[in-house]
């Protein structure tokens, strides 16, 4: 097998995924479209993420103190989630289990790129405290944002079937991270056909995978003739292979709830 079979791949992909779009455009309801395309850019994460992670859809983030995320379209969790709840496919997810989120647009504009922005933000708000943490003499940690983190903190990534042009996004992207703090700031944009927005390392001048204090928004146009999907698939693979968790712990969420009473006691001697 070449080296270029991945490309391949990819290819035969991106070719599957745009006749699925164009199907998906006979659907009258808007929301039966929505979900039809968040369900195929799902179902591509799901073939190129690592085997500990898995991509959702339809779904809401709550927080051990009450927080509670917009609707998310594609959420990528532990794949050890307890299913808490699935109503007709909608799950409830704790946030400690949430790696990240993928917002999914028909057409990239404006309004759609900001308030995919402020779902990421709003999201990485959410506390992430109930671990139940195991003693031992490694501390692990994650950096990213220009932080230092004592979990794996969320990831925003925006994908799109079409949309402006993508220096008028990144136009829009810029002005939007002026006025936000790097921790808000999404990960990349991604418009098939035409190429993605990331981040280049201050420092390093190389691609990161989070931006970072001083980081330059990169636009980077797809090959002549082909998609973007291998190089999301690779960002998708760096970004998500060093994903962690400490075990959940349920019991911040049960609150103050009444878990029983006791009425007898045995002692044994």
């Amino acid at each position: 097998m070449s080296q270029e079979a991945l490309a391949t791949i990819m290819r035969s992909v991106a070719n599957r995924m745009r006749a699925d779009f164009e199907q998906s455009k006979v659907f009258s309801h808007n929301g039966e479209a929505g979900t039809s395309r968040e369900a195929l850019v799902r179902d591509f994460l799901s073939s190129c993420l690592p085997a500990h992670v898995q991509a959702i859809h339809n779904a809401e983030i709550i927080a051990s103190d009450g927080g509670v995320s917009r609707q998310c379209d594609v959420v990528i969790v532990n794949r050890e989630t307890p299913p808490l709840t699935s109503l007709q496919g909608y799950r409830v997810i704790p946030n400690e289990c949430v790696y990240g989120l993928v917002e999914v647009k028909t057409s990239l504009n404006r309004k759609d790129l900001l308030d995919a922005c402020e779902k990421i933000a709003n999201a990485r708000q959410l506390s992430k405290t109930a671990y139940r943490r195991v003693p031992g003499p490694i501390v692990r940690t994650t950096s990213a944002y220009g932080r230092t983190y004592d979990h794996f903190p969320t990831s925003g990534i925006v994908v799109a079937f079409d949309g402006l042009n993508l220096q008028t996004l990144g136009d829009h992207l810029v002005e939007w991270c002026r006025k936000r703090p790097v921790w808000e700031w999404p990960d990349s944009v991604w418009v098939l056909g035409k190429g993605g927005l990331q981040w280049r390392h201050a420092a390093s001048g190389l691609l990161d995978r989070t931006p970072s204090p001083g980081a330059h928004l990169v636009q980077m146009d797809a090959p002549v003739g082909e998609d973007i999907l291998l190089a999301l698939a690779l960002h998708l693979n760096i970004h998500f292979s060093e994903a962690w968790m400490h075990p959940l712990d349920l019991v911040p969420y049960a609150g103050k709830s009444v878990l029983g009473t006791a009425v007898r006691e045995w002692v044994i001697p």
